[in-house]
């Protein structure tokens, strides 16, 4: 890669200087390279290349632990992470009762774990392993406390970020289907869905009974072939990567496609600490540790982009202290680092009897479900008059795929105490029978849940760290209890048996805060300067050449997942900046 830099072969000012590799950065970089903007991007992690390193057709058999997690590798050993919940130098803080302790992995199914903070530490950030779920805010998403009174407004309409979705859904490729239902958007971009498994038609039949709606997914994958990218060909999970760019990931799109323009130069390794200002107060570059040296460095730009992950992103804005800004830059309204959400999450299984014995079949598909249940407005009304004001999605796994640690048992226990041929016997019988429903769903952004600097622990290079303040709200508690009724509606109406009964407490069947990856609201844009951090453009309303593009910008936290508006934004973000330094309303720095 001949714009891969080192510290000693950068050039020292660049027009822009963009902070992550990401969903966020990976598009900042593309959208204002194929502009003409020379751009250096600032990777905290390391070089990856997802067309030597994808383990494509490895088995489990060629894995240590046969490919099961552990703590360097929570999703599994050919999991893409490189990070995870657990930075090895780079600790974060979460409350123990009434202590403060470092965050650690311990169950994503315990709410009153504090947080749960998952950090990429690779080119390509989390799009290198992420679900692929590619859906577009509604209308009313962006303007949720219009609509029934909770949370907060977004200062730019569904309408305005439309033609960037239209853009992005280019560039990505999405698979899906038009559906008209509302406050769900449709594109004129679908690819074409893959069939569905047998076990999501029975689903689906059974939606049809409850008035749930159950269509195509809408997944970030290749069915026809894109420039230099090929279509899935169902050959091993998206989450390891994908060397033949089926599956999106920034590395194998975004980031060669600005590379193509010889305006981006990547320098990995590049811990950024701080965003710099000069005399006038305008930002001139960031400082990074060069985590080879570990040695302090400063790059120059007329301006910055910040997408290195919402709290990261927060935490490189807290730590950028001045005369001027004593509270870190971008905090003069008190917003900084405030209004944190992520999405919900529960999950319930089930067994399908009309699946068992069922003959061998190639199902396998891509890595994730093909069918889903979106929120409609007129089920959500209803849940609201059940204390659930906001909304959920359903989606499962299931069928006869390559086994698994967790499926195994699962078939081994329905079949009872038996062995020798009758236990090979009811394994196949049971094998390929079982579900898993799970919802991803919004909360609503509320005063206990932010991150702050912690005013004690620092990272191996002597930055302060994070520490997170978090909670649930008795919304988000209602809704799972709600979609944990639903799951068993679903189950039930296709044909199966429920493992166990829907929780009645729904704070054992909730994820903790975190776990689900979908940080954002911590850098909230605002129509007025003392409600937030940045302004309708994503620039910071205390200094216009820094913008955040990253989901800290998010004023709400629909149960659409975050990816695609994320990089809509960051686009539309880029074009504003680049209009700024053209026109003058934005000035560089001396």
């Amino acid at each position: 890669m001949a714009h891969l830099k080192t510290s000693k072969s950068r050039a020292a000012k660049y027009d822009v200087v963009v902070v992550g590799s990401g969903a966020a950065g990976g598009m900042a970089a593309y959208a204002l390279a194929k502009a003409g903007v020379k751009v250096l991007m600032l990777e905290a992690g390391r070089h990856y290349d997802p067309q030597r390193e994808t383990p494509m057709f490895q088995s489990f058999a060629d894995a240590p632990l046969r490919g099961s997690a552990y703590p360097q590798k929570p999703n599994g050993y050919f999991d893409a992470t490189i990070g995870g919940w657990v930075v090895e130098g780079e600790p974060y803080m979460v409350k123990k009762g009434a202590a403060w302790a470092e965050g650690a992995v311990e169950n994503r199914m315990k709410t009153e774990q504090n947080f749960m903070w998952w950090r990429a530490r690779m080119l390509g950030g989390r799009t290198n392993h992420w679900g692929r779920v590619s859906l577009r805010m509604g209308p009313l998403d962006f303007k949720p406390r219009s609509t029934d009174g909770l949370g907060f407004d977004w200062p730019v309409s569904y309408e305005e970020v439309a033609p960037y979705y239209e853009r992005t859904e280019q560039i990505v490729g999405i698979f899906g289907t038009k559906e008209g239902i509302e406050n769900n958007p449709d594109s004129d971009f679908f690819l074409p869905a893959p069939k569905p498994r047998a076990y999501e038609l029975l689903l689906q039949r059974g939606g049809k009974k409850l008035g749930i709606p159950i269509i195509p997914a809408r997944m970030a994958i290749l069915t026809k072939p894109m420039p230099g990218r090929a279509p899935c060909f169902y050959a091993t999970p998206c989450g390891r990567g994908c060397s033949i760019g089926a599956a999106f990931q920034s590395t194998t799109s975004l980031i060669p496609y600005a590379l193509e323009t010889g305006n981006l130069d990547v320098l990995p390794d590049a811990m950024a600490r701080t965003v710099t200002l000069d005399a006038q107060g305008r930002a001139n570059g960031v400082t990074f540790i060069d985590r080879t040296t570990g040695k302090e460095e400063h790059v120059a730009a007329r301006a910055v982009v910040l997408g290195a992950s919402a709290l990261e992103t927060a935490r490189i804005l807290l730590n950028s202290k001045s005369a001027k800004h004593p509270q870190g830059l971008g905090n003069s309204s008190g917003h900084l680092g405030r209004w944190m959400t992520d999405s919900t999450g529960t999950n319930l299984g089930g067994r399908i009897p009309a699946l068992e014995n069922m003959p061998l079949h190639n199902e396998d598909g891509v890595s994730t479900m093909h069918l889903y249940a979106p929120m409609t407005v007129e089920r959500q009304k209803a849940a609201a008059k059940e204390g659930s004001p906001r909304g959920y999605y359903v989606a499962w796994s299931g069928g006869r795929t390559m086994p698994s640690l967790g499926t195994v048992p699962a078939a081994l226990a329905v079949a009872g105490n038996v062995y020798g041929k009758k236990l090979k016997d009811e394994a196949r019988r049971y094998y390929g029978s079982f579900v898993d429903l799970h919802a991803r769903g919004e909360m609503i952004p509320n005063e206990k849940s932010f991150c702050e600097l912690d005013p004690e622990k620092k990272d191996r290079w002597g930055t302060p760290v994070l520490r997170f303040h978090f909670e649930w709200s008795d919304a988000e508690l209602a809704q799972i209890t709600h979609a944990q009724k639903t799951f068993a509606q679903l189950i039930e109406s296709a044909g199966g048996i429920v493992d166990k009964a829907p929780a009645k407490d729904p704070r054992t069947a909730m994820t903790a805060g975190g776990s689900v990856n979908h940080e954002m609201g911590v850098t909230r844009m605002s129509s007025r300067i003392e409600d937030g951090v940045t302004n309708a453009a994503s620039q910071l309303w205390d200094c216009p050449n820094v913008v955040v593009a990253d989901g800290g910008v998010f004023c709400s936290n629909p149960f659409k997942n975050p990816t695609l508006t994320i990089m809509a934004l960051a686009w539309r973000a880029c074009d504003k900046l680049i209009a700024g330094m053209k026109d003058g309303t934005i000035s560089a720095p001396t």
